[in-house]
């Protein structure tokens, strides 16, 4: 019987106000994941510039684009075609009176198959994204791609369950998470590395799931001082890493059995078991 297997990959890099220079990179990886056999490439969040978010500063705001017209989506639209990949894609939008920290599915085709506005939005020393993004209204989401039925989160969605779940009763396969996280400017003693991965491992474990997580690295300035981890990774339906990166820019891979971890799933029963019934407490 044909497996439905799937090579996955994540990737970091550091990023500047050299835009364009972002978007080399960025590309770069793409095209080194896809010579290495992946079909579904994750890049991190908000990857286009520096992670404006950790000041308030109101000329920020100009670095948004919309949704149909953007550039940056053509441009990787365009390179996810060439290259026969599955790309989900972050980005800064603006409507007329709104700002979202989004995210475009493209699939191999060069397709755009959706949106989706990130749900949860943070707000503290060096994560002050209430100022600049609206709560997303799309709803979780998933689409039917060439690499299966993906879901994707964006950074704090990752820390709710409710996240999680909501995209793998909608049938997704994999959960995505492009990621900006490191330091905590309020205590730098904290690291938070192995919380964010664990927690994540957690809803891979909890749905038998593949889970995936871009995050940056480097130092960046920006109103406040932040260095950012890495630590990108990939987990199987366990919670166990198939895959990790440390802090270097580069790409990390691994190839996975969908049909198999489908059968897997049905038999252990999570979803015929669950009883939501009785879940009130949660709405």
């Amino acid at each position: 019987m044909k497996r439905d297997t799937l090579t996955l990959a994540v990737t970091q890099m550091p990023c500047s106000w050299d835009i364009e220079a972002n978007l080399a990179r960025a590309e770069t990886l793409v095209r080194e994941a896809a010579a290495a056999g992946a079909t579904l490439i994750l890049l991190q969040e908000l990857f286009e510039t520096p992670y404006f978010c950790s000041e308030q500063n109101p000329d920020h705001l100009t670095l948004a684009r919309p949704f149909q017209t953007n550039p940056l989506i053509a441009r990787f639209a365009a390179l996810a075609a060439e290259l026969q990949v599955v790309l989900p894609l972050s980005f800064f939008e603006r409507t007329e009176r709104q700002f979202f920290n989004s995210m475009a599915m493209i699939d191999a085709t060069g397709e755009i198959l959706g949106l989706y506005r990130k749900t949860h939005i943070p707000d503290g020393r060096g994560y002050q994204e209430k100022f600049y993004f609206t709560p997303g209204d799309t709803g979780f989401r998933v689409w039917n791609t060439a690499a299966g039925c993906i879901g994707v989160g964006i950074c704090w969605d990752q820390w709710f369950p409710e996240t999680a779940r909501s995209m793998a009763l909608m049938g997704a396969d994999v959960l995505l998470y492009p990621t900006a996280i490191g330091s905590e400017p309020q205590d730098p003693s904290v690291d938070s590395k192995p919380h964010w991965q664990r927690t994540m491992q957690g809803h891979a474990a909890a749905n038998m799931c593949i889970l995936a997580a871009s995050n940056r690295i480097g130092t960046e300035n920006v109103g406040a001082e932040m260095s950012f981890y890495g630590g990108s990774f990939i987990a199987d339906e366990t919670g166990a890493k198939l895959a990790e990166m440390g802090a270097a820019p580069g790409i990390a891979i691994a190839t996975v059995d969908l049909d198999a971890i489908r059968r897997r799933r049905a038999a252990w029963g999570l979803f015929r078991d669950r009883r939501p019934e009785h879940y009130r407490p949660l709405t």
